[in-house]
Protein backbone atom coordinates (compact mmCIF):
# COMPACT_ATOMS: atom_id res chain seq x y z
CA UNK A 1 0.00 0.00 0.00
CA UNK A 2 1.27 3.89 -0.78
CA UNK A 3 1.90 5.51 1.79
CA UNK A 4 -0.48 8.88 2.71
CA UNK A 5 0.54 11.91 4.48
CA UNK A 6 -0.33 11.59 8.38
CA UNK A 7 0.49 14.08 10.49
CA UNK A 8 0.71 14.00 14.53
CA UNK A 9 -1.29 11.03 14.07
CA UNK A 10 1.92 8.45 13.25
CA UNK A 11 3.09 9.43 16.86
CA UNK A 12 -0.29 8.52 18.08
CA UNK A 13 -0.21 5.06 17.12
CA UNK A 14 3.28 4.52 16.40
CA UNK A 15 2.96 4.85 21.27
CA UNK A 16 3.41 1.59 23.01
CA UNK A 17 1.63 2.07 26.51
CA UNK A 18 4.11 2.12 29.82
CA UNK A 19 2.52 -1.46 30.60
CA UNK A 20 3.54 -3.08 27.32
CA UNK A 21 7.34 -1.92 27.58
CA UNK A 22 7.16 -2.93 31.47
CA UNK A 23 6.06 -6.38 30.68
CA UNK A 24 9.30 -6.88 28.86
CA UNK A 25 11.45 -9.01 31.70
CA UNK A 26 14.02 -9.22 30.11
CA UNK A 27 14.76 -5.52 29.81
CA UNK A 28 14.62 -5.99 33.76
CA UNK A 29 18.35 -7.53 33.88
CA UNK A 30 21.77 -6.54 34.42
CA UNK A 31 22.02 -4.70 31.27
CA UNK A 32 23.99 -1.07 30.59
CA UNK A 33 21.95 1.67 30.91
CA UNK A 34 22.37 3.07 27.54
CA UNK A 35 21.41 -0.19 25.87
CA UNK A 36 18.30 -0.47 28.48
CA UNK A 37 16.98 3.11 27.30
CA UNK A 38 17.77 2.60 23.55
CA UNK A 39 15.56 -0.85 23.85
CA UNK A 40 13.00 0.89 25.73
CA UNK A 41 12.59 3.89 23.61
CA UNK A 42 12.97 1.15 20.63
CA UNK A 43 9.87 -0.91 21.85
CA UNK A 44 7.27 2.15 22.27
CA UNK A 45 7.62 2.05 18.26
CA UNK A 46 5.91 -1.26 18.63
CA UNK A 47 2.38 -0.71 18.87
CA UNK A 48 1.18 -1.43 15.70
CA UNK A 49 3.29 -4.95 15.70
CA UNK A 50 0.87 -6.41 18.77
CA UNK A 51 -2.24 -3.95 17.98
CA UNK A 52 -2.91 -5.35 14.54
CA UNK A 53 -2.75 -9.17 14.77
CA UNK A 54 -5.31 -8.50 18.07
CA UNK A 55 -7.51 -6.59 15.81
CA UNK A 56 -7.76 -9.04 13.33
CA UNK A 57 -7.65 -11.83 15.79
CA UNK A 58 -11.04 -10.00 17.75
CA UNK A 59 -12.66 -9.81 14.06
CA UNK A 60 -12.71 -13.64 13.58
CA UNK A 61 -14.31 -14.12 16.73
CA UNK A 62 -17.08 -11.34 15.77
CA UNK A 63 -17.66 -13.08 12.45
CA UNK A 64 -17.83 -16.54 13.94
CA UNK A 65 -20.07 -15.44 16.30
CA UNK A 66 -22.29 -13.59 13.69
CA UNK A 67 -22.54 -16.88 12.13
CA UNK A 68 -23.37 -19.14 15.31
CA UNK A 69 -26.05 -15.95 15.99
CA UNK A 70 -27.25 -16.67 12.40
CA UNK A 71 -27.64 -20.17 12.25
CA UNK A 72 -28.98 -20.91 15.98
CA UNK A 73 -31.90 -17.96 15.59
CA UNK A 74 -32.93 -19.76 11.85
CA UNK A 75 -33.09 -23.49 13.81
CA UNK A 76 -34.90 -22.31 16.62
CA UNK A 77 -37.28 -20.54 14.45
CA UNK A 78 -37.81 -23.73 12.45
CA UNK A 79 -38.49 -25.79 15.51
CA UNK A 80 -41.26 -23.66 16.74
CA UNK A 81 -42.68 -23.99 13.39
CA UNK A 82 -42.49 -28.04 13.01
CA UNK A 83 -45.22 -28.07 16.03
CA UNK A 84 -48.04 -27.43 13.57
CA UNK A 85 -46.76 -29.79 11.06
CA UNK A 86 -47.93 -33.47 10.64
CA UNK A 87 -45.42 -36.16 11.97
CA UNK A 88 -43.94 -36.72 8.53
CA UNK A 89 -43.23 -33.13 7.79
CA UNK A 90 -42.07 -32.68 11.63
CA UNK A 91 -39.94 -35.79 10.78
CA UNK A 92 -38.48 -34.23 7.53
CA UNK A 93 -38.22 -30.95 9.08
CA UNK A 94 -36.36 -31.85 11.87
CA UNK A 95 -33.67 -34.28 9.50
CA UNK A 96 -33.07 -31.01 7.48
CA UNK A 97 -32.20 -29.17 11.05
CA UNK A 98 -29.81 -31.86 11.87
CA UNK A 99 -27.97 -31.16 8.63
CA UNK A 100 -27.89 -27.60 8.94
CA UNK A 101 -26.35 -27.96 12.89
CA UNK A 102 -23.55 -30.57 11.26
CA UNK A 103 -23.12 -27.57 8.52
CA UNK A 104 -22.67 -24.73 11.48
CA UNK A 105 -20.24 -27.41 13.20
CA UNK A 106 -18.13 -28.03 10.53
CA UNK A 107 -17.96 -23.97 10.23
CA UNK A 108 -17.19 -23.10 13.81
CA UNK A 109 -14.45 -26.05 13.94
CA UNK A 110 -13.00 -24.16 10.57
CA UNK A 111 -13.23 -21.13 12.30
CA UNK A 112 -11.84 -22.27 15.54
CA UNK A 113 -8.90 -23.42 13.94
CA UNK A 114 -8.17 -19.88 12.66
CA UNK A 115 -8.85 -18.28 15.57
CA UNK A 116 -6.21 -20.18 16.95
CA UNK A 117 -3.84 -19.53 13.98
CA UNK A 118 -4.32 -16.10 14.97
CA UNK A 119 -3.43 -16.28 19.11
CA UNK A 120 -0.28 -18.34 17.74
CA UNK A 121 0.30 -15.45 16.18
CA UNK A 122 -0.21 -13.12 18.91
CA UNK A 123 1.87 -15.12 21.08
CA UNK A 124 4.75 -15.23 18.55
CA UNK A 125 4.90 -11.60 18.73
CA UNK A 126 4.78 -11.56 22.57
CA UNK A 127 7.64 -13.71 22.82
CA UNK A 128 9.27 -11.83 20.10
CA UNK A 129 9.46 -8.68 22.25
CA UNK A 130 10.21 -10.49 25.64
CA UNK A 131 13.44 -11.84 23.99
CA UNK A 132 14.62 -8.43 23.50
CA UNK A 133 17.45 -8.04 25.52
CA UNK A 134 21.16 -6.17 25.34
CA UNK A 135 23.05 -9.60 25.03
CA UNK A 136 21.19 -9.83 21.64
CA UNK A 137 20.08 -6.39 20.24
CA UNK A 138 22.39 -6.89 17.34
CA UNK A 139 19.96 -10.39 16.23
CA UNK A 140 16.43 -8.25 17.21
CA UNK A 141 17.11 -5.21 15.62
CA UNK A 142 18.33 -7.22 12.33
CA UNK A 143 14.78 -8.87 12.77
CA UNK A 144 13.16 -5.43 12.97
CA UNK A 145 14.64 -4.16 10.10
CA UNK A 146 13.23 -7.26 8.03
CA UNK A 147 10.10 -6.55 9.35
CA UNK A 148 9.84 -2.70 8.67
CA UNK A 149 11.14 -3.62 4.99
CA UNK A 150 8.00 -5.66 4.65
CA UNK A 151 5.61 -3.63 5.64
CA UNK A 152 6.91 -0.59 3.44
CA UNK A 153 6.97 -3.14 0.62
CA UNK A 154 3.21 -4.49 1.38
CA UNK A 155 1.91 -0.81 1.38
CA UNK A 156 3.66 -0.47 -1.55
CA UNK A 157 2.29 -3.30 -3.38
CA UNK A 158 4.94 -5.63 -3.75
CA UNK A 159 3.79 -8.24 -2.48
CA UNK A 160 5.57 -10.93 -3.54
CA UNK A 161 8.47 -9.77 -2.28
CA UNK A 162 7.24 -8.97 0.80
CA UNK A 163 6.09 -12.43 0.95
CA UNK A 164 9.85 -14.02 0.11
CA UNK A 165 11.74 -11.94 2.44
CA UNK A 166 9.35 -13.05 5.27
CA UNK A 167 9.93 -16.90 4.23
CA UNK A 168 13.34 -16.54 3.91
CA UNK A 169 13.93 -14.57 7.23
CA UNK A 170 11.38 -17.07 8.53
CA UNK A 171 9.19 -13.88 10.16
CA UNK A 172 5.95 -15.26 8.75
CA UNK A 173 4.21 -14.56 12.31
CA UNK A 174 5.96 -11.40 12.77
CA UNK A 175 4.46 -9.87 9.75
CA UNK A 176 0.94 -9.05 8.02
CA UNK A 177 1.06 -10.47 4.47
CA UNK A 178 -3.00 -11.92 4.80
CA UNK A 179 -4.35 -8.85 6.20
CA UNK A 180 -2.61 -7.05 3.60
CA UNK A 181 -3.59 -9.32 0.58
CA UNK A 182 -7.12 -9.01 2.23
CA UNK A 183 -6.64 -5.04 0.94
CA UNK A 184 -5.42 -5.86 -1.65
CA UNK A 185 -8.64 -6.99 -3.40
CA UNK A 186 -10.10 -4.31 -2.86
CA UNK A 187 -7.58 -2.06 -3.96
CA UNK A 188 -7.22 -4.29 -7.10
CA UNK A 189 -11.23 -4.12 -7.43
CA UNK A 190 -11.19 -0.13 -6.95
CA UNK A 191 -8.61 0.02 -10.05
CA UNK A 192 -10.76 -1.76 -12.42
CA UNK A 193 -13.42 0.55 -11.61
CA UNK A 194 -15.27 -1.92 -9.00
CA UNK A 195 -16.90 -1.04 -5.83
CA UNK A 196 -18.67 -4.59 -4.97
CA UNK A 197 -15.26 -5.70 -3.16
CA UNK A 198 -15.16 -2.47 -0.95
CA UNK A 199 -18.79 -2.82 -0.24
CA UNK A 200 -18.27 -6.28 1.16
CA UNK A 201 -15.67 -5.23 3.02
CA UNK A 202 -17.48 -2.17 4.51
CA UNK A 203 -20.37 -4.89 5.99
CA UNK A 204 -17.90 -6.97 6.94
CA UNK A 205 -16.89 -3.86 9.22
CA UNK A 206 -20.00 -1.96 9.67
CA UNK A 207 -20.11 -1.52 12.79
CA UNK A 208 -16.45 -0.05 13.63
CA UNK A 209 -16.63 1.70 10.26
CA UNK A 210 -19.53 3.56 12.17
CA UNK A 211 -17.97 3.92 15.29
CA UNK A 212 -15.23 5.44 13.74
CA UNK A 213 -18.13 8.19 11.79
CA UNK A 214 -16.01 6.71 8.36
CA UNK A 215 -18.60 7.96 5.18
CA UNK A 216 -16.51 5.63 3.22
CA UNK A 217 -19.75 3.32 2.27
CA UNK A 218 -21.13 7.08 1.42
CA UNK A 219 -18.37 7.66 -1.01
CA UNK A 220 -18.69 4.43 -3.21
CA UNK A 221 -22.34 4.65 -3.09
CA UNK A 222 -21.98 7.87 -4.73
CA UNK A 223 -19.50 7.24 -7.12
CA UNK A 224 -22.02 4.04 -8.25
CA UNK A 225 -24.80 6.98 -8.76
CA UNK A 226 -22.07 8.88 -10.51
CA UNK A 227 -21.19 6.10 -12.92
CA UNK A 228 -25.17 5.14 -14.07
CA UNK A 229 -25.25 8.64 -14.45
CA UNK A 230 -22.18 8.29 -16.85
CA UNK A 231 -23.94 5.45 -18.75
CA UNK A 232 -27.02 7.59 -19.19
CA UNK A 233 -29.31 5.27 -17.13
CA UNK A 234 -31.22 7.99 -15.17
CA UNK A 235 -34.00 5.91 -14.14
CA UNK A 236 -31.63 2.92 -12.49
CA UNK A 237 -29.30 6.01 -10.98
CA UNK A 238 -32.67 7.40 -9.50
CA UNK A 239 -34.35 4.13 -8.13
CA UNK A 240 -30.34 3.38 -7.03
CA UNK A 241 -30.28 6.53 -4.76
CA UNK A 242 -33.88 6.10 -3.57
CA UNK A 243 -33.04 2.74 -2.09
CA UNK A 244 -29.08 3.37 -0.85
CA UNK A 245 -28.53 6.72 -0.66
CA UNK A 246 -31.42 7.97 1.13
CA UNK A 247 -30.80 6.81 4.43
CA UNK A 248 -27.89 9.05 4.27
CA UNK A 249 -29.57 11.91 3.43
CA UNK A 250 -29.86 13.39 7.02
CA UNK A 251 -26.17 13.54 7.25
CA UNK A 252 -24.73 14.20 4.07
CA UNK A 253 -27.56 16.41 2.24
CA UNK A 254 -25.00 18.94 0.55
CA UNK A 255 -22.99 16.08 -0.90
CA UNK A 256 -26.46 14.53 -2.06
CA UNK A 257 -27.65 17.57 -3.72
CA UNK A 258 -24.44 17.97 -5.88
CA UNK A 259 -24.33 14.47 -7.05
CA UNK A 260 -28.08 14.45 -8.11
CA UNK A 261 -27.74 17.26 -10.14
CA UNK A 262 -25.29 15.43 -12.21
CA UNK A 263 -28.77 14.24 -13.96
CA UNK A 264 -28.95 17.51 -15.55
CA UNK A 265 -25.64 17.97 -15.99
CA UNK A 266 -24.48 14.44 -17.46
CA UNK A 267 -20.67 13.32 -18.10
CA UNK A 268 -20.08 15.64 -20.87
CA UNK A 269 -20.82 19.09 -18.93
CA UNK A 270 -18.24 21.96 -18.92
CA UNK A 271 -19.16 23.36 -15.53
CA UNK A 272 -16.32 22.34 -13.21
CA UNK A 273 -18.50 21.90 -10.02
CA UNK A 274 -19.90 18.96 -11.60
CA UNK A 275 -17.34 17.68 -14.24
CA UNK A 276 -14.72 16.78 -11.73
CA UNK A 277 -17.09 14.20 -10.71
CA UNK A 278 -16.44 12.49 -13.79
CA UNK A 279 -12.93 12.18 -13.92
CA UNK A 280 -10.85 9.15 -13.34
CA UNK A 281 -9.58 10.79 -10.15
CA UNK A 282 -12.16 10.32 -7.99
CA UNK A 283 -11.52 6.49 -8.48
CA UNK A 284 -7.79 7.29 -7.12
CA UNK A 285 -9.33 9.18 -4.13
CA UNK A 286 -11.42 6.51 -3.13
CA UNK A 287 -8.61 3.77 -3.36
CA UNK A 288 -6.60 6.43 -1.13
CA UNK A 289 -9.24 6.51 1.08
CA UNK A 290 -10.00 3.08 1.63
CA UNK A 291 -6.58 2.73 2.63
CA UNK A 292 -6.91 5.35 5.51
CA UNK A 293 -10.21 3.61 7.03
CA UNK A 294 -7.85 -0.19 6.53
CA UNK A 295 -5.13 1.62 8.64
CA UNK A 296 -7.32 3.06 11.14
CA UNK A 297 -9.70 -0.50 11.55
CA UNK A 298 -6.24 -1.93 12.36
CA UNK A 299 -4.55 0.34 14.55
CA UNK A 300 -1.67 1.12 11.84
CA UNK A 301 0.01 3.80 11.30
CA UNK A 302 -0.71 5.83 8.40
CA UNK A 303 2.98 6.66 7.24
CA UNK A 304 5.11 3.16 6.73
CA UNK A 305 7.33 2.24 9.45
CA UNK A 306 10.59 2.34 7.31
CA UNK A 307 9.40 6.59 6.64
CA UNK A 308 8.98 7.06 10.38
CA UNK A 309 12.32 5.64 11.72
CA UNK A 310 14.18 7.55 8.49
CA UNK A 311 12.10 11.01 9.32
CA UNK A 312 13.32 10.64 13.00
CA UNK A 313 16.99 10.74 11.75
CA UNK A 314 16.43 13.03 9.26
CA UNK A 315 14.89 15.85 11.19
CA UNK A 316 18.40 15.89 13.12
CA UNK A 317 20.26 16.22 9.29
CA UNK A 318 18.05 18.87 7.81
CA UNK A 319 19.56 21.99 7.40
CA UNK A 320 19.32 24.73 4.99
CA UNK A 321 22.96 23.81 3.73
CA UNK A 322 21.49 20.42 2.99
CA UNK A 323 19.27 22.43 0.25
CA UNK A 324 22.58 24.38 -1.38
CA UNK A 325 24.07 23.37 -4.46
CA UNK A 326 27.55 22.37 -3.03
CA UNK A 327 26.01 20.37 -0.23
CA UNK A 328 28.49 17.60 0.22
CA UNK A 329 27.79 13.58 -1.41
CA UNK A 330 28.04 12.19 2.10
CA UNK A 331 24.78 14.36 3.72
CA UNK A 332 22.15 11.94 2.76
CA UNK A 333 19.90 14.65 2.29
CA UNK A 334 21.53 15.37 -0.87
CA UNK A 335 19.87 12.90 -2.82
CA UNK A 336 16.16 14.09 -4.32
CA UNK A 337 14.55 11.15 -2.26
CA UNK A 338 15.41 11.85 1.40
CA UNK A 339 14.41 15.73 0.98
CA UNK A 340 11.41 14.92 -0.71
CA UNK A 341 10.85 12.55 2.29
CA UNK A 342 12.35 15.23 4.92
CA UNK A 343 10.11 18.37 3.25
CA UNK A 344 7.35 18.15 5.83
CA UNK A 345 10.16 18.10 8.76
CA UNK A 346 11.61 21.37 10.03
CA UNK A 347 14.96 22.12 10.23
CA UNK A 348 16.89 20.62 13.23
CA UNK A 349 17.63 23.21 15.44
CA UNK A 350 21.63 24.22 16.17
CA UNK A 351 22.92 25.97 19.28
CA UNK A 352 26.30 25.60 18.47
CA UNK A 353 28.58 25.21 15.23
CA UNK A 354 29.83 21.82 14.84
CA UNK A 355 32.38 20.65 12.33
CA UNK A 356 33.99 17.55 11.28
CA UNK A 357 37.12 16.40 9.82
CA UNK A 358 36.52 15.54 6.39
CA UNK A 359 39.71 12.96 7.05
CA UNK A 360 39.23 11.33 10.80
CA UNK A 361 35.33 11.95 10.56
CA UNK A 362 35.94 13.32 14.05
CA UNK A 363 34.85 16.84 16.19
CA UNK A 364 36.93 19.27 15.71
CA UNK A 365 37.35 21.74 18.81
CA UNK A 366 39.68 23.04 21.38
CA UNK A 367 41.70 19.83 21.60
CA UNK A 368 41.64 18.90 18.05
CA UNK A 369 41.33 22.48 16.35
CA UNK A 370 40.47 23.19 12.49
CA UNK A 371 43.32 24.50 10.20
CA UNK A 372 42.75 25.81 6.77
CA UNK A 373 45.14 24.88 3.92
CA UNK A 374 45.74 27.90 1.29
CA UNK A 375 43.58 26.61 -1.10
CA UNK A 376 40.76 27.36 1.66
CA UNK A 377 39.62 23.51 2.48
CA UNK A 378 39.78 22.91 6.56
CA UNK A 379 40.37 19.84 8.30
CA UNK A 380 41.11 18.69 11.63
CA UNK A 381 45.06 19.35 13.25
CA UNK A 382 45.25 15.65 14.13
CA UNK A 383 44.70 14.39 10.41
CA UNK A 384 47.07 17.36 9.03
CA UNK A 385 49.77 16.77 11.70
CA UNK A 386 49.65 12.84 10.91
CA UNK A 387 49.51 13.20 7.40
CA UNK A 388 52.99 15.96 7.60
CA UNK A 389 54.53 13.63 10.10
CA UNK A 390 54.42 10.66 7.78
CA UNK A 391 55.24 13.01 4.59
CA UNK A 392 58.39 14.78 5.47
CA UNK A 393 56.17 17.91 6.02
CA UNK A 394 53.85 17.92 3.27
CA UNK A 395 50.05 17.65 3.21
CA UNK A 396 48.14 16.11 0.16
CA UNK A 397 44.24 17.71 0.21
CA UNK A 398 42.58 14.77 -0.45
CA UNK A 399 39.50 17.10 -2.17
CA UNK A 400 41.88 18.81 -4.61
CA UNK A 401 45.41 16.58 -4.89
CA UNK A 402 47.22 19.83 -4.49
CA UNK A 403 50.24 20.13 -1.99
CA UNK A 404 51.52 22.33 0.26
CA UNK A 405 54.03 22.46 3.24
CA UNK A 406 52.84 22.06 7.15
CA UNK A 407 53.89 25.96 7.67
CA UNK A 408 51.95 26.82 4.99
CA UNK A 409 49.02 25.85 7.13
CA UNK A 410 46.47 28.03 9.15
CA UNK A 411 44.81 27.55 12.71
CA UNK A 412 41.38 28.80 11.75
CA UNK A 413 38.52 30.90 14.53
CA UNK A 414 34.91 29.89 14.60
CA UNK A 415 33.15 33.54 16.37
Amino acid sequence: MEPNTNGNSTVSNATMSSATVASVPSLHGEVPSSKLNQLTESLKLEHQFLRVPFEHYKKTIRANHRVVEKEVSAVMSSLSDAVDLSQDDAVQRLNSLVSRLQGLKRKLEDGSKVEHLQAQRCRARLDHLESAGADNISEWNNTRLKRILVDYMLRMSYYNTATKLAETSNIQDLVDIEIFYEAKKVIDALRNKEVAPALAWCADNKSRLKKSKSKFEFQLRLQEFVELVRSENNVGAVMYARKHLAPWAATYMKELQKVFATLAFTSNTGCETYKVLFEPKQWDYLMEQFKQEFCRLYGMTLEPLLNIYLQAGLSALKTPFCYEENCTKEDPLSQESFRKLASPLPFSKQHHSKLVCFITKELMDTENPPLVLPNGYVYSFKALDEMANSNNGRITCPRTQEVFNYTEVRKAYIS
